[in-house]
């Protein structure tokens, strides 16, 4: 089926039945997952039968995919692009800076990536323990982060500012101690010429 076929949403209580059947079928923890049913946004068909779902958990600014599955997998790769985009709205709306994920299918892999060991260290104390390889996208700058830039940019130019200040201040008073002494030289060339006029001697008269 083409993908406006079908329509993505958050999950309701109304999912509850046929949510429960699928982490049943995928030995997945029912318990837990009913709990967090919020976390779930569902792919549907045209006769509102869901086609496929995924769990977005969010912890501070960092989001993890997890818990998909499919109740017809012939739609999978038509339907995953769909909740993809779905998660990336709702990840927007929340200032996500990373998105997270466990989940092992060619899809997730091509569109999250492996982190590096740098990114590792942002991950939430929360997910440490989860089984599997991590896959990780970041969808935008760290707040943080960017905040620092602009303090440490703001500390340089009050810095430059005040060498700036300090130089022209330097410039100043280097300019008035040549102007005095310039002015202090023209003062004793006029005394040396005055000087020469008043003690000129006088010629002999004839």
């Amino acid at each position: 089926m083409p993908p406006a076929s079908f329509q993505c949403r958050r999950a309701t209580i109304d999912d509850l039945p046929t949510l429960k059947s699928l982490w049943l079928s995928m030995n997945l923890p029912v318990p837990e997952l009913e709990r967090r049913l919020t976390e779930f946004q569902v792919a549907v068909d045209a006769a509102n039968s869901l086609i496929g779902a995924v769990g977005f958990q969010i912890v501070g600014k960092q989001g993890l995919v997890h818990s998909e599955g499919f109740t017809d997998f012939g739609a999978a790769d038509t339907v995953r692009p769909l909740l993809w985009e779905r998660i990336q709205m709702l990840a927007a709306n929340h200032g996500i800076v990373r998105a997270w994920s466990k989940e092992a299918t060619q899809f997730w892999k091509q569109t999250l990536g492996k982190p590096d060991e740098a990114a590792l260290e942002k991950l939430p104390p929360l997910w440490a323990a989860l089984p599997g390889d991590w896959l990780m996208l970041k969808l935008r700058e760290d707040l943080e982060v960017v905040l620092s830039l602009d303090k440490e940019f703001e500390k340089f130019a009050v810095m430059s500012k005040m060498e700036s200040q300090t130089a022209l201040g330097q410039a100043k008073v280097f300019k008035s101690i040549a102007l005095a002494a310039a002015l202090l030289l023209g003062i004793g060339v006029m005394v040396a010429i005055l000087m020469m006029l008043f003690n000129k001697t006088p010629p002999p008269a004839h």
